[in-house]
């Protein structure tokens, strides 16, 4: 976000340096750029702190605020640009979060975490994950072992 801005500031500048006077339009240009700077830093002031989890069946959001950890859908990619996504998270209660990742902030990891935003999740809903759990259950219940069975060898 903050490399954004400071490309905005820098094309501010530049055509406030090229323009062979000062109008209206560099002004308004300018306190556009102020304001987008004051927007950006406040959202990155108030923005949630904590780790995104994925235990291979569920996300989970652990915080000082969730300190077990709250259940998740899973995330929506919003925006994709290799070294940062910014991803949208829905918990339990509906409240849908912000979430912009980026690879400097633990770079062995980052692949992992894109594979995982990227890959099909099913179910797709916390109410559909609380259902197909308990047919898992019921079917994992209702399944052999498969080295029970006496092994059978094609002849």
């Amino acid at each position: 976000m903050l490399t954004g801005w400071l490309l905005a500031a820098g094309v501010t500048l530049w055509w406030w340096r090229v323009s062979a006077s000062t109008d209206w339009r560099q002004l308004l240009g300018c306190l556009a750029l102020l304001l987008a700077g004051w927007v950006v830093l406040t959202g990155w002031r108030r923005s949630p702190e904590g780790r995104l989890q994925w235990d291979g069946q569920r996300w989970r959001w652990e915080s000082v605020v969730y300190r077990s950890g709250t259940a998740l859908e899973p995330p929506a990619v919003v925006l994709d640009v290799q070294f940062a996504i910014l991803l949208r998270l829905n918990n339990q209660a509906g409240a849908v979060w912000w979430l912009w990742a980026e690879r400097s902030a633990l770079p062995i990891r980052w692949l992992d975490l894109r594979r995982a935003v990227h890959a099909p999740h099913r179910p797709t809903t916390l109410q559909d994950s609380a259902a197909a759990e308990s047919a898992l259950g019921e079917l994992a219940a209702t399944v052999e072992h498969p080295h029970s069975a006496p092994a059978r060898h094609p002849r």
